[in-house]
């Protein structure tokens, strides 16, 4: 499938969450190849956000999880092709080895650590936010390079990053 340059593609973030640890995915191929990511992906036609939450997080992970809670939005806009919306999700699991993923490495991450990993700069304040318990609803601004300009919250209108 093929979408027009600037569409927003719409997919899902799995935060899969043990105490202080997140079982993040060392990505293997772009988007944010090389950098630590929560498990999800792409909606597949018909499907809901929140099944497809499910479905991605059981092919990545092999894990089955019953419960999922809506934590927040973010939406990515830039001049290039990279202009998603992602429903983000919260799963408190058990904590077991990570699994093979065919997307990547599985690793468990402190917070404390993963200060000193690459990751995508959006995710910082998604952590921040679901550690608070708060819902949100980010917009983020890249330039032609994928650089992020800018961040605001809309719930709370205030601009959580500004390059």
């Amino acid at each position: 499938m093929t979408f027009p340059e600037g569409l927003k593609r719409l997919a899902v973030m799995c935060v899969l969450k043990n105490e202080n640890k997140f079982l993040l995915l060392k990505r293997l191929k772009e988007p944010n190849k090389d950098t630590f990511t929560p498990v999800g992906g792409k909606l597949d036609p018909h499907e809901s956000p929140y099944n497809a939450a499910l479905r991605e997080t059981f092919e990545e992970t092999g894990i089955k999880v019953e419960q999922m809670k809506f934590c927040g939005i973010l939406t990515e806009s830039s001049p290039t092709k990279y202009n998603w919306t992602c429903y983000v999700y919260l799963a408190e699991i058990e904590f077991i080895p990570p699994p093979p993923c065919n997307e990547g490495d599985l690793e468990w991450i402190t917070l404390d650590n993963l200060l000193n990993l690459p990751t995508p700069k959006t995710d910082w304040f998604i952590y921040q936010y679901l550690l608070l318990g708060k819902i949100f609803v980010f917009n983020a601004e890249y330039d032609e390079n994928l650089n992020l300009l800018k961040m605001n919250e809309e719930i709370e209108n205030v601009s959580v990053f500004e390059a």
